[in-house]
């Protein structure tokens, strides 16, 4: 029998480290993967995402951004607290078989002992050896764990959600950068045509002093218009490389993987050309904020947490009765064996109002999730009724900007046309030029501004994003 007793308890024993060894050698790849910062090897893989489309781009970021694998790391933990919350439930529950907890012990002891034998005295040991086998059952908790239950369950839906939202501002992000990029590219090229245009104002100038048409004070202050055209140009130059450099960050490529240049490929053929990434939509604030109101990522997450206060006022007054266990143990002390069970239920007489504390704190946890889901509704509500007046602003200003551009460019034509001959002054000149590069960048600013106001419009509303790759 006592052989048999030390086999069952080494095997209870074997058994409860089998169980966690995969779980220790999960954890143990872990830290071997989490090196210290900088003590590895730098990554220098070239990533190619030349001809990428904005969809594109922006599933990559969501695979690679360490934002999104932080957000899946909190949805598995959550997922995982839910999982030690079902491993404690009673046995008057839905998962009977997790109310059983069951341990095992052995060990050894030894003492000694004096023997007196008339003038002699004499030292004795003696060993005993221990074991024993506990079964803890709870068979009634009055809701508790249920209600934890239902509060983990819901904080895994936030985690969750909140693993969509970050999508959604990836998204966004990526595709604010993307059009951001293109419309400094095309004011770029409006500042490259702008500069040529006055070198070759410059060119005509120089021409008609030599030939007499024309004094010196206008061969310099085409020198100071080119000069000026020159320096706007390198600004354009850098607003183009702060945001390729935004766009990089956002898709998670550092300086040593891509460069934007790869990403944008070829310019477009002229300046009349923009790049769409969204189509045209027409719904109203309204019509927005009552879908959005259901299907934000945002609401939802709001909503989450406000169920889980209200499961958490439950395991707090469940917490102020009692708990009904059952225990079942066999032991050994050589050579003798024994056993007892029992059943017990404890009450808390008086703990210093903790618990009754516990209930008005959860109460009031409820009423600030409740707040935030008001609070969460009023800010969705003012961010899709300004994105709307976004859109339609950008809208009725690039229709505006258009027949700016037409009205700039006719008159830029004729203006250089009777300057070539002398019958305007080169104030004149000097004023269509600048006025035919503001109407394009006005133009180009304005159908870009509307593009990121339709991404802002699907990370708010939670649609999931039509991309289109027409002009």
């Amino acid at each position: 029998m006592k052989c048999c007793f030390r086999t069952l308890a080494v095997l209870a024993v074997a058994a409860s480290c089998l169980a966690g060894c995969r779980a220790v050698r999960e954890a143990r790849r872990a830290q071997e993967a989490a090196a210290p910062a900088g003590a590895g090897p730098v990554d220098r893989r070239k990533i190619d995402l030349s001809g990428c489309s904005l969809e594109e781009l922006v599933g990559f970021a969501l695979t690679n951004r360490p934002s999104m694998a932080s957000a899946a790391i909190e949805v598995q933990d959550a997922r995982l607290a839910l999982r030690e919350i079902a491993a404690d439930a009673p046995l008057a529950s839905s998962t009977p078989w997790n109310a059983a907890h069951a341990s095992a012990s052995l060990g050894y002891s030894e003492s000694s002992k004096a023997v007196h034998f008339d003038d002699f005295e004499a030292k004795t040991r003696r060993g005993d050896a221990t074991g024993g086998i506990s079964v803890d059952l709870l068979v009634w908790d009055f809701g508790r764990n249920d209600a934890r239950a239902r509060a983990q369950a819901e904080n895994v839906l936030a985690a969750e959600q909140s693993l969509v939202k970050e999508g959604y501002a990836v998204f966004n992000e990526v595709s604010s950068a993307y059009f951001a990029l293109l419309q400094n590219r095309a004011l770029l090229e409006v500042a490259a045509t702008n500069a040529v245009q006055y070198a070759d104002h410059l060119e005509r100038a120089e021409c008609m002093f030599e030939q007499g048409e024309a004094q010196k004070l206008d061969v310099v202050r085409a020198k100071l218009d080119l000069a000026l055209a020159r320096e706007s140009l390198v600004s354009a130059s850098n607003d183009v490389a702060v945001a390729g450099a935004r766009l990089m960050a956002a898709l998670g490529v550092d300086a040593s993987q891509g460069d934007y240049r790869s990403v944008l490929g070829e310019s477009p053929a002229g300046l009349a050309d923009v790049q769409r990434g969204f189509a045209d939509t027409d719904e109203s604030a309204e019509d927005a904020f009552l879908f959005a109101r259901t299907n934000a990522p945002a609401m939802k997450v709001a909503r989450a947490r406000l169920r889980a206060a209200s499961a958490q006022v439950d395991y707090a007054v469940a917490d102020l009765k009692p708990s009904v266990s059952a225990s079942l143990s066999l032991n050994w002390t050589d050579p003798l064996w024994y056993w007892r069970w029992g059943v017990s239920a404890a009450q808390s007489l008086f703990t210093g109002w903790r618990k009754t504390t516990a209930v008005e704190r959860a109460t009031l946890s409820l009423r600030a999730a409740e707040s935030a889901v008001d609070s969460a509704e009023q800010q969705l509500s003012r961010s899709i009724e300004v994105a709307v007046a976004e859109r339609d602003n950008a809208r009725e200003g690039f229709a505006s900007a258009e027949e700016s551009v037409r009205s700039a460019l006719e008159n830029l034509e004729t203006v250089t046309s009777r300057y070539e001959v002398g019958d305007v002054s080169r104030v004149d000149f000097t004023d269509a030029v600048s006025a035919y590069a503001e109407a394009q960048g006005n133009r180009i600013k304005a159908f870009y501004r509307g593009q990121i106001a339709e991404a802002v419009l699907f990370e708010t509303t939670g649609r999931i994003p039509v991309y289109s790759s027409g002009r």
